[in-house]
């Protein structure tokens, strides 16, 4: 479907990433800046994910350091490969948003602590739900760490949606949710530094 829309818009350009490969990772780097130049990166969202099904009875520690490994550290390790360009694209605006320089973390509702009894169903993912809270307090980290660079950071949560990961019993499909988060994501700004965001613009309680 990428590769389609690519063939329609040529502002579309495909690039290969595989974000627990550090060679990977220093390859699309390069690639990104040999696109935008002296412009930098105005948006970086980590979106990559994996879920498996475990309960309490079923979860191992393999499953646990390969869900951690995608859905948190490897979050972390792009987003401090890319912080060159996101500074150089920093340097070139004033106040904080997607317009300057900022860091999407794809999380999700299951991450909040505060509503872990509200959500029994999250109890069948202790991986994924861990390794999302993790990547929350990431967010919390570099928003306080990149505040002083004008780097914008926020987790996301963009809904239960019909993909390969939310399956087809999920309620909404990506088309309803698409507008919602373009519109949170253009409403950006120094307020929302460091805050956990659902589709619609709502705060989520960590």
């Amino acid at each position: 479907e990428l590769q389609q829309l690519s063939k329609q818009y040529s502002n579309i350009k495909l690039l290969q990433l595989d974000v627990v490969c550090e060679n990977s990772i220093k390859k699309v780097v390069k690639e990104v800046e040999e696109i935008v130049g002296d412009r930098g990166l105005n948006c970086l969202i980590n979106n990559a994910g994996i879920n498996v099904l475990a309960s309490l009875e079923e979860v191992t520690a393999e499953t646990m350091l390969t869900i951690y490994e995608t859905n948190t550290v490897a979050q972390l390790m792009v987003t401090k490969a890319f912080l060159p360009l996101l500074r150089k694209a920093a340097q070139l605006s004033t106040g904080m948003g997607c317009h300057r320089a900022a860091i999407i973390n794809m999380s999700s509702l299951a991450a909040s602590m505060q509503l872990v009894q509200a959500n029994e169903m999250f109890l069948k993912v202790y991986p994924y739900r861990i390794a999302k809270t993790a990547l929350n307090m990431i967010t919390r980290c570099l928003a306080a760490d990149l505040k002083s660079d004008g780097i914008l950071c926020i987790s996301l949560h963009p809904g239960w949606l019909q993909t390969d990961m939310g399956g087809n019993m999920a309620p909404m499909q990506v088309q309803e949710a698409i507008p919602g988060i373009l519109s949170v994501l253009d409403r950006l700004g120094e307020k929302e530094n460091g805050s956990f965001l659902d589709w619609q613009g709502e705060t989520l309680p960590w």
